[in-house]
C-alpha cells in the first residue's frame, strides 16, 4: 500500500482524538472542578524488513499515533457563592465519595444536598464516603477549612458536630481517570493518602465557594484551530496519493 496512505490515515485519526478532547474540555467549562485533558502524540515506527523489500534495514517513522491523554491538574478559580450548599477545595486533595455499587470516586466538590435519608450527599445523590447523618431539626450547616462539619438545630444555640471530611492526596495523579460529572476514579495502582485538610499539600475545604474548571477558552480555540490546520494538511496528503495511484495505474495500462 502507499506509504501516503497510511501516514495520512494515522494523521487524520490521531487528530479527530485531538480534536474531541479539545471539545470535551470546552463542553465543561462550566463544571465545578474540571481538569482540562491534553493529548500527546508518538511517532509510529516501520518495522525491519524480513524480506529484503527495504533499502534501509532499520525503523522509520511512518505516522502518528495518540499515545497517552494526560489530566493537568491545575487548581481552578474559586468563585465565592454565598451559598452554604456549595463546596470546594482550595489544593490538590480529593473527596471520597460512594458510587453506584459502592464504587470509590474521587470529587473535587461542587454543590452538596442533605438527601431524603438524613445524610450528606453531592448534589446529584452520590454520598459522601464519611456518611455524615444531619439532623432533621438542623438550622444551619457549617463546614470547617480543616473538614469538621458542624450543625445547628433548632431550640438550641451551641453547635452539634456531626462528622469529619477528610481529603486523600494521589501521590501519582497520572493514575488518576475523569469518569463524567466532575468524579475521578482511582486506578489499581494508585497510591492515595488520607490527610486532614489543611495538612501537607491536601489544601482547605471552602464552604460557600465553587472551583471553576481549569479551561481557559481562548487556549482550547486556539487548539481547535490548530487541529484544523494539521487535518486538512493529513487529508491534502491522502489526496496526493490517491493522485500519485491514480498516475501509476494508467500508466500500466
Amino acid at each position: 500500500m502507499n506509504g501516503a496512505f497510511y501516514i495520512a490515515a494515522t494523521g487524520i485519526d490521531a487528530q479527530q482524538r485531538a480534536l474531541d478532547i479539545a471539545a470535551n474540555n470546552i463542553a465543561n467549562i462550566n463544571t465545578s472542578g474540571f481538569k482540562r485533558s491534553s493529548l500527546q502524540f508518538s511517532d509510529l515506527l516501520m518495522p525491519e524488513s524480513d524480506e529484503g523489500a527495504m533499502l534501509v534495514h532499520e525503523a522509520h517513522p511512518i505516522g502518528v499515533a495518540p499515545s497517552e491523554s494526560l489530566q493537568i491538574w491545575d487548581q481552578g478559580s474559586l468563585r465565592q457563592t454565598g451559598d452554604s450548599m456549595n463546596l470546594a477545595v482550595d489544593g490538590e486533595g480529593l473527596i471520597e465519595m460512594i458510587g453506584p455499587g459502592g464504587r470509590a470516586l474521587l470529587w473535587r466538590g461542587g454543590t452538596i444536598k442533605v438527601n431524603a435519608d438524613g445524610y450528606l450527599a453531592a448534589g446529584d445523590g452520590t454520598l459522601f464516603r464519611a456518611m455524615i447523618s444531619v439532623p432533621q431539626d438542623a438550622t444551619e450547616l457549617r463546614i470547617a477549612q480543616d473538614g469538621t462539619v458542624t450543625a445547628l438545630v433548632s431550640g438550641d444555640d451551641s453547635e452539634v458536630k456531626l462528622g469529619q471530611l477528610d481529603l486523600l492526596v494521589a501521590r501519582d495523579k497520572s493514575n488518576l481517570r475523569q469518569v463524567g460529572s466532575g468524579y475521578y476514579e482511582a486506578g489499581d495502582d494508585s497510591e492515595l493518602i488520607a490527610v486532614t485538610p489543611g495538612e501537607e499539600q491536601a489544601g482547605r475545604l471552602v464552604q460557600g465557594a465553587l472551583e471553576g474548571a481549569n479551561v481557559q477558552l481562548s487556549d482550547e480555540m486556539v487548539s481547535l484551530l490548530l487541529v484544523q490546520r494539521a487535518y486538512s494538511a493529513n487529508a491534502q496528503v491522502l489526496q496526493a496519493g490517491d493522485q500519485i495511484m491514480s498516475i501509476i495505474n494508467n500508466l500500466r495500462h
